[in-house]
């Protein structure tokens, strides 16, 4: 099918002048044939759809670089701690309950029917289980994204090492019951995990025309086997596909690699022959220079998430001399519970701000084009997408969103970057388009019943509460515990800082 968006304003993010004014785009299929002036006088095949984008600007989808699903239903559910106290709260480890099938389903479809509304057209979704994986609930995890038309690609996320050995201290702090309680939760071996990628893999990976696609996880190094570990960098290697690592997200997890491992966890990752450019590398915020060397050196992209990080209190990313290395950086939400929200232009706008207060040289502050590609562009170049996406320009992928001009945010119109970067909130979004296929139409989405949905989600209210007090039960009863732990973190020097520390008198 042919398709051509007329007389759009059209931002390509193909280079920092990259922009036309009045331009027209013709897509053929799922890809991008040509941008420019007057195409659409040219196009003279029959059936063509012209869609009319006067007033609007075009340009390429919003890519959420890291996302984890199974928190769709958590937006305002947690205070704000520490990482290592809020996943306490949000996947206890003595919690035994597996979702249902349904839950699942409504729960990711939630997610994917705001990222749409907002004009992401791709996410890439760290998907965790709790207590153990189901191929019930991976398939309905795949099938929400199938129905819903966005570009989403998934790991199974997994832990398999008893909870005390993922932390400093912790085996020493806990009482013998609860220590006993802890060994005794369930654990996935990694035979039983393997298979499950096996099956996952043959059952969704490049499925929906394309659109699915699969990749792997470890969570973190420090909580998985090493065979594991190292199992995963194999399969992502060859089947190139993206391996998901969380690494130095907090500075507990700095001085849980001096202590446990004698090494930094991006070291002991290299070490281990899985930092590549098939990794995807989660956060890296309490790096050092050496960390700096090996992630250059390995091609790797990392995901920012730098709302995530101010909620739970992780700190400030090293995002310049992260881009000054040429490593690719993106951006995402990491989940509800962290962002309490799902909107990726308040993640770009806060990483647009936030490197102001950790660097007094503003030179290197980031720059709007820069938060626009990593937006977009760098999203879809950690997913290993097959085929080229994030930019408008011919052969591209068409996942392409339209803006409305008439909106606030762009009202007057001043600087056409920087008003995407710090004034949009994604309320502009009036098309998305993923693939060539239109999924947003006019603010409405037209792959599902989204109010028939979110009643749906409504419905699950009670019983998500019910879980969520289980959930509390069970973490109370450690959390004195875990914060004797990070406390006594806190203790270790790590030479090393990235908060912006309690104020001098």
């Amino acid at each position: 099918m042919l398709t051509v968006i007329k007389d759009a304003r059209v931002l390509t993010l193909d280079g920092p002048e990259g922009e036309h004014i009045r331009a027209d785009i013709v897509i053929r299929g799922d890809t991008i044939e040509a941008v420019g002036p007057d195409l659409a006088a040219q196009v003279t095949a029959e059936g063509v759809r012209i869609i009319d984008a006067s007033g609007r600007l075009a340009m390429p989808g919003l890519v959420n670089g890291h996302f984890h699903s199974p928190a769709n239903f958590m937006k305002g559910a947690l205070d704000n701690w520490p990482l290592e106290l809020f996943m306490l709260y949000e996947v206890p480890p003595l919690m035994r309950e597996v979702v249902s099938a349904r839950f699942a389903y409504v729960r990711t479809m939630l997610g994917a029917m705001e990222m749409l509304r907002q004009g992401v057209t791709s996410v890439h979704d760290d998907c965790f289980f709790v207590p153990v994986v189901t191929d019930a609930e991976v398939d309905h995890v795949m099938q929400a994204y199938a129905d819903a038309g966005i570009r989403a690609t998934v790991t199974l996320d997994q832990p398999n090492v008893v909870e005390h050995a993922k932390y400093p201290f912790l085996k020493e702090i806990l009482p013998q019951a609860l220590l006993e309680r802890m060994e005794a939760a369930p654990l996935m071996t990694d035979a039983q995990l393997l298979a499950h990628y096996d099956r996952f893999l043959e059952t969704w990976h490049d499925r929906a025309d394309g659109r699915l696609r699969c990749a792997v996880s470890c969570s973190a190094p420090q909580r998985v086997t090493p065979s594991y570990f190292k199992a995963l960098g194999a399969l992502a290697r060859e089947r190139d596909l993206p391996y998901n690592m969380h690494i130095l997200e907090t500075r507990l997890q700095r001085v849980l690699g001096q202590e446990n491992y004698g090494k930094s966890l991006i070291r002991y990752a290299h070490d281990m022959g899985v930092l590549n450019e098939q990794a995807m590398v989660i956060h890296a915020i309490w790096i050092d220079d050496d960390d700096l060397a090996l992630l250059a050196d390995s091609g790797c992209s990392i995901a920012h998430n730098p709302v995530s990080n101010l909620k739970i209190g992780s700190g400030i990313m090293p995002f310049r001399r992260l881009r000054q290395r040429g490593i690719n950086v993106c951006l995402g939400n990491d989940e509800a519970a962290t962002d309490d929200g799902v909107n990726l232009w308040t993640v770009g706008k806060v990483a647009g701000l936030v490197h102001n207060v950790a660097d007094p040289d503003f030179d290197r502050w980031p720059l709007p084009f820069e938060i626009l590609t990593s937006l977009t562009s760098a999203g879809a170049k950690a997913m290993r997408l097959p085929r080229k996406a994030g930019r408008l320009a011919p052969g591209w992928l068409a996942d392409i969103i339209l803006l409305d001009l008439n909106s606030f945010a762009f009202t007057p119109l001043n600087d056409l970057k920087r008003q995407l970067v710090y004034c949009e909130n994604g309320s502009s979004v009036t098309t998305v388009m993923v693939g060539g296929r239109l999924v947003v139409e006019d603010r409405r989405l037209l792959t599902v019943d989204e109010e028939a949905l979110k009643q749906e989600a409504r419905t699950f209210a009670s019983e998500f509460a019910g879980y969520m007090a289980r959930c509390k039960s069970a973490a109370d009863e450690l959390e004195p515990h875990y914060r004797r732990m990070y406390r006594q973190a806190l203790e270790m020097p790590v030479g090393m800082q990235r908060w912006a520390g309690p104020m001098a008198p």
